[in-house]
């Protein structure tokens, strides 16, 4: 994916000076008459193209300003050679923008945002009130019945029919202890400016008449907006007006606070305060209205791992009674995630609520276990989604997760496998060519105990013994590191080393790392980064893993000549 030759230069933002210097140098080192074996002669012609294509790219001001932004994605944007060519970079990144907007628009067509919904509330009520001793059996019913006694279903999807005016289509379908109904609704959205949108929405169902609503957004200043929603009900009864509007603040940089008035069949006011960081979230609300008023505080603390697991609780009180309800969540695949709350209340009982979201789908399963506070309930709650959750997790997601890991890797590698073969065959093409100058630089360092190479390995390392099982993957850079050296340094940027002359990837989508063996004023030393991760060597004093002493070093066997590794590097 990257530019021939690109990973050649030490750094995309280098000067034009520095471009100009490496440019030189590889021209030096890859020139086809400098080798006069017809082999070496052939894989340096190829290489000195390649720097050279890479040059070009980067040395006109309006491609490197286009690479330097967008990479090769920017370079094949159709459009690019009715640009003036003196255009600066911003000139250049708004039309690129642009030409892209320009790309989206014929593919608005074929553009949807599908959301659904499905709720299953299940009464398990008999579970627990049936040990209850004024709970009167049903004759010849010797197990606990559980049943469904409601669904809710939504969907929704959207259709661009230009760049501001977007169509969306919604439905659902509800039902409750053998009583339902549904309803259709279809909105048009219009995006006025930067500032704000519009929507019309209308919609009809069986139970209610038709429904003719609007919506609108707007930007105040740029840390205030509000919200407004006008809805005009039909039914039986007569016409049923409605409104709502919301007021939005900007606090700070993590916080907003809310002012919402609604008007209608329940009319309500509420404030609230919303802070949410990368570690938390809290909310504190209070709502005055017709039927319902409550105070609300709730709180989420977000784990910084890799399953973005959450642990949430609320407490709740008004006029219908106090709700305390604490839960957690956590991802389980890339596109799901699961979520367990249980939710304790007066007079409401305890119910499990149990959500899974995958994509822009929605499962929710509450589930009512009893209508009083039993301790036995809010224990069974708590902990029996737990060990299901341990046990699943265990004996299915995770063996499912690394199957499906371990497929995804075997097809990376699969489409890879030839560019992977040109890339070693390009690399191991480079090291032979490196050798000459490799020689020339040893001697250079040697004369002044400067750095030197010893060893350099990249690839995947294993050194936990809990993945011993796992196979080592890695080759010898020792003859294109020492190239790289200059003036006793040795710099490498915060980028992939897999594109550096004589490297090649050993491991497509694998976590590799970069070990080097090095020997500095007589001093060896080792360090190991990140394959993404910036190196710099030698280390400042303390930063580096200082191997051996000069007194010592003298009493071991001498390290090994320049001959052995140039033939260890050639045959690893």
């Amino acid at each position: 994916v990257n530019l021939p030759g690109k990973d050649y230069f030490p750094m995309i933002y280098a000067s034009s000076e520095e471009l100009k210097a490496a440019y030189r140098r590889l021209c030096m080192l890859y020139h086809p008459d400098k080798h006069r074996d017809p082999e070496l002669k052939s894989q340096a012609e190829r290489l000195f193209n390649l720097v050279h294509q890479a040059y070009e790219v980067l040395s006109d001001p309006q491609t490197r300003a286009i690479y330097d932004i967008y990479g090769k994605r920017g370079l094949e944007m159709e459009g690019w050679e009715v640009v003036e060519r003196r255009r600066t970079p911003a000139e250049i990144r708004e039309e690129f923008e642009r030409l892209q907007r320009e790309r989206e628009e014929r593919r608005l067509q074929q553009r949807t945002n599908p959301k659904g919904t499905i709720s299953v509330g299940v009464d398990a009520t008999d579970l627990f009130d049936r040990y209850d001793e004024e709970y009167e059996d049903v004759s010849g019913s010797s197990f606990p019945q559980i049943e469904i006694n409601k669904m809710h279903i939504s969907q929704s999807i959207e259709a661009p029919l230009t760049a501001t005016d977007t169509a969306i289509l919604s439905g659902s379908l509800s039902t409750q202890n053998g009583n339902g109904g549904g309803s259709i609704n279809f909105a048009l959205r219009r995006v006025t400016s930067a500032k704000g949108w519009g929507e019309l929405e209308f919609g009809a169902g069986d139970l209610q008449g038709p429904l003719f609503g609007l919506k609108l957004f707007r930007n105040l200043t740029p840390r205030c907006f509000v919200t407004t929603n006008c809805a005009l009900q039909f039914s039986s009864r007569g016409i049923r007006p409605g409104l709502t509007t919301v007021l939005a603040r900007n606090l700070d940089k993590n916080t907003v606070g809310y002012l919402q008035w609604r008007w209608g069949i329940q009319s309500a006011m509420n404030t609230s305060i919303v802070r949410d960081t990368k570690t938390s979230h809290f909310t504190v609300a209070l709502q005055l209205g017709i039927p319902h008023s409550f105070a609300l505080i709730s709180y989420q603390h977000k784990f910084q791992d890799d399953d973005q697991t959450r642990v949430k609780g609320s407490l709740k009180a008004g006029f219908f009674g106090t709700v305390v309800e604490y839960g957690a969540e956590r991802k389980i695949s890339r596109h799901s995630v699961l979520g367990a709350a249980v939710s304790v209340g007066v007079p409401q009982g305890v119910s499990l609520k149990v959500k899974l979201n995958r994509a822009s789908q929605t499962y929710f399963f509450p589930i009512h276990l009893t209508d009083q506070l039993l301790p036995s309930a809010v224990f069974y709650a708590t902990v029996g989604p737990l060990v299901v959750y341990f046990a699943m997790h265990r004996l299915i997601i995770k063996p499912y997760l690394r199957a499906q890991k371990e497929k995804e890797l075997e097809k990376q590698r699969e489409s890879a496998a030839t560019d992977v073969l040109q890339k070693k065959q390009e690399a191991e093409s480079a090291v032979r060519l490196m050798q000459e100058s490799v020689r020339r630089i040893i001697e250079a360092e040697e004369s002044r105990m400067g750095l030197i190479i010893v060893n350099a390995w990249y690839g995947k390392f294993v050194n936990d013994k809990s993945r011993k099982s796992e196979k080592v993957k890695v080759i010898d850079v020792t003859v294109p590191l020492q190239c790289l050296v200059k003036d006793s340094k040795l710099i490498l940027t915060e980028a992939s080393k897999a594109g550096l002359p004589g490297f090649y990837d050993p491991c497509v989508g694998e976590e590799k790392n970069l070990k080097v063996l090095y020997q500095f004023r007589g001093v060896l030393h080792q360090v190991m980064v990140l394959d993404s991760e910036a190196l710099r060597i030698p280390k400042q004093s303390g930063t580096s893993k200082r191997l051996l002493s000069v007194w010592a070093a003298s009493h071991l066997p001498q390290l090994p000549t320049w001959e052995q590794r140039r033939q260890l590097a050639l045959d690893p």
